[in-house]
């Protein structure tokens, strides 16, 4: 439906009882596959944070009470670098799913070959006409899209952690003097 001109694709409904299941679920399984990219991504992230945060404390002083957070340059910097390198681990499976997709048989079109719409045959297809760097084509266009959007969330998912980290505090200290006053009246 995604890759159909508008109006002609066929419903869920009509594909089941016209066509078969795999027609129904072509690229489900590279799908499935690219939930690994949100993973690779937090982990990048995570792990260059803890570096960061751990750089940092060594540099600031001991007697301090404060937690060290993330700039929101850092968050931004670090969110940009981790989607990068998730989306450069899994960007040939991003353009298999494409052309598994985009390989949809319209009624107008020459019949392409259903090998055309699985895995392998995908695979073999991009290796055979454009070699290694296929797997590649459209690489920067990718990262432009998702790099900018996932550092500008995990930025604010930052500053919003450090924010509600802070008012949880400050609740509990409210509740504990609370507490004390009642105790002592």
């Amino acid at each position: 439906m995604q890759t159909s001109a508008f109006g002609k694709s066929k419903s869920l409904w009509k594909t089941l009882t016209e066509g078969s299941w795999s027609e129904a679920f072509d690229g489900l399984g590279i799908s499935l596959l690219l939930t690994s990219n949100p993973a690779i991504q937090y982990t990048v992230f995570d792990q260059l944070k803890q570096r960061l945060l751990k750089d940092k404390e060594k540099t600031t002083e001991k007697g301090t009470s404060s937690p060290v957070v993330l700039s929101a340059f850092s968050a931004f910097v670090l969110g940009a670098l981790s989607k990068s390198i998730a989306t450069v681990l899994t960007y040939p499976a991003i353009r298999c799913k494409v052309m598994i997709q985009a390989a949809d048989n319209d009624e107008d079109k020459k019949a392409e070959p259903k090998s055309s719409k699985t895995i392998s045959g995908v695979i073999c297809s991009i290796w055979k006409k454009e070699g290694f760097l296929g797997f590649f084509k459209g690489l920067h266009a990718q990262i432009l899209k998702t790099v900018l959007s996932s550092a500008l969330l995990l930025m604010i998912k930052e500053k919003i952690s450090a924010t509600t980290w802070v008012l949880i505090l400050s609740l509990r200290r409210f509740l504990l003097l609370r507490q004390r006053k009642l105790k002592s009246a």
